[in-house]
């Protein structure tokens, strides 16, 4: 049986960071492989700032050297009334029966389900295994620990407390474009051919 992690986020841009954390993450857990999976524009609770087709191709860019990586839109293609984590597990387990498949989440995604604010929030925590990434100022146990929804299912979560403090956010990176459109330092925050992509369609610079 492998173990295979779904990674889904906003990617809007991918970020070295991105893929330095679900490296670290698979070279810990053994992990075979780790799905890429970019969020919809068609989402109601996440504003993306470019479309679908462009972080697709971001994201492509990004990862077409490393074999440990696969690019999935499955979300993408949903309609909006479907693009909810716990049918994209489903999916996934669906797609290999065999093998172990973990959420690869951070911690302020733990907090959010906590606090029952995810949508089948319950039915993701039940049938689910989840790798969880520290975040600056939150204490994943206690989070657990403290909720009578979460602590029955505390076996499901694996928290990964050290090594996972490379923050390159998404939001730094937008908003040195918007000031600087030609911001050089950029180019060592993401991999390259996402930097020159960026330039070459003018993204994030508005």
């Amino acid at each position: 049986m492998a173990k295979i992690g779904f990674f889904g986020a906003s990617f809007d841009p991918i970020t070295n960071s991105h893929l330095w954390t679900a490296t670290k993450i698979a070279e810990e857990y053994n992990l075979s492989q780790v799905i890429m999976g970019p969020g919809s524009n068609k989402r109601p609770d996440k504003q993306m700032n470019i479309s679908d087709a462009h972080r697709w191709n971001l994201l492509q860019l990004a990862i077409s050297n490393d074999s440990l990586f696969v690019a999935d839109d499955f979300e993408m293609k949903q309609d909006a009334s479907a693009i909810y984590t716990y049918f994209t597990m489903e999916h996934y387990k669906q797609l290999y029966p065999l093998d172990q498949v973990y959420f690869i989440m951070g911690a302020d995604l733990l907090v959010d389900i906590a606090k029952g604010e995810w949508l089948y929030g319950k039915e993701l925590v039940e049938n689910n295994l989840f790798l969880v990434m520290s975040r600056d100022g939150i204490n994943m146990k206690e989070v657990i620990s403290s909720s009578a929804f979460l602590q029955p299912y505390s076996e499901h979560f694996h928290l990964i407390e050290k090594g996972m403090n490379m923050e390159i956010s998404s939001s730094y990176i937008r908003g040195e474009l918007r000031k600087h459109p030609n911001a050089r330092h950029l180019k060592h925050l993401m991999p390259c051919p996402c930097y020159d992509y960026i330039m070459e369609h003018g993204l994030y610079q508005f």
